[in-house]
This record gives structure tokens, sequence and C-alpha cells, in this order.
């Protein structure tokens, strides 16, 4: 896996980079992710480690992929990401990793979740028209989706409109984890 540092720092210059070229100013950012502009100091100066929450926010409002603002190297025609540079988010009980990512032709990221007994994990709307598919390698994942809740067993799989505020929640008492592709049309908040 890279070196936290050096994700931290990529974080730091993609976000400084992807604002400045769409001419936002902090508060600008702040007010279109809902990430204060203290955060938003913290992270383009590399001194946090931004949440996967904080991330999808400030990347949603730059119309960019979460895996863009983690990359450490340009994106060459073929991308091949070995496990060790595979970027975790480790929140404890709730592990989430992000796979490999495009923004070209439209938004996609490839997760691979891990969420122990009793955790869950709340998601932010995402741009309208986003869809989010995934599919459970071991446990049993509920998601809630505009308040209703939805089992989905070892093996089963799930498509949703991901523009409004989900969860997945493992409600088991085994380990749950899950593979998911979040797909999210390619407009820019640029318009």
């Amino acid at each position: 896996m890279e070196d936290p540092e050096l994700i931290n720092q990529a974080i730091a210059n993609n976000v400084r980079a992807q604002r400045a070229h769409r001419g936002l100013t902090l508060d600008a950012l702040a007010a279109r992710s809902g990430v204060s502009r203290g955060m938003l100091v913290q992270v383009e100066q590399g001194r946090t480690n931004p949440s996967v929450s904080t991330l999808t926010r400030i990347a949603s409002a730059l119309g960019v992929t979460v895996a863009r603002l983690v990359e450490v190297a340009d994106v060459p025609t073929v991308r091949i990401v070995s496990k060790s540079d595979v970027v975790t988010f480790d929140q404890g009980d709730v592990q989430a990793r992000l796979l490999v990512g495009a923004d070209v032709p439209m938004i996609l990221e490839l997760w691979d979740w891990r969420l122990a007994p009793g955790e869950h994990h709340d998601g932010d709307a995402h741009p309208p028209g986003t869809r989010e598919m995934l599919t459970v390698l071991d446990g049993e994942l509920t998601l809630t989706v505009y308040g209703r809740s939805h089992v989905i067993g070892k093996d089963d799989a799930v498509l949703f409109t991901a523009d409004r505020p989900h969860r997945y929640e493992n409600r088991g008492e085994e380990d749950l984890r899950l593979i998911m592709v979040v797909a999210e049309p390619r407009e820019t908040h640029d318009h």
C-alpha cells in the first residue's frame, strides 16, 4: 500500500489543483461540498487524513471521483492497480478499499467494503443520476434508501439510485464484505 503521507500529500495537491482549475475559493468549495472551510484548509495542506465521507463530498462538489483525489500519479491508458497500491480508508470496524476509479467518460469507482457486526456506514447523496450496484461476498447487508430497508444476502446483488442518503449496515453476527461500483454521470459543476 502507498505511504499514508504520500497519499495525504496527493489528496492535498489534487484538491487544490481541482479547486483552482474551477476557479473556486475555499468558501465556495465549502458551500458546494458541505465540508467546513477549516477542514478544507487542513486537507489542502495535507495536515489531516480525511474520511471517506469527506472525500466523497469534496469529490462530488468538484465533479471528480474520489479516485482522482487520492491518485498519486497520472493515469495511463491501461491502469493496473496492484493490491499494494490500493488506497484503504480504515475506520476501525468499517474498512473501505478504493480498488480503482475513473472519471472519463463517466465517473466510475470500484470499492471493496468490510463492516464488522453491528457497524454501519452512512453514504451521502451523490449527484442526480448516480447509481450504485453491489454484491455481497460474505455476510448479509441491510441497505436503507429513502427510509426503506432491504436485506441483501451472500451472493445476491442490488442496483439502486444513490442520489439520496443511504446506509450500509451489518445487522448480522458475522463480518460483512461487499464489492460496490459507483457510476455517476460525467456532468461537472462548472455549468
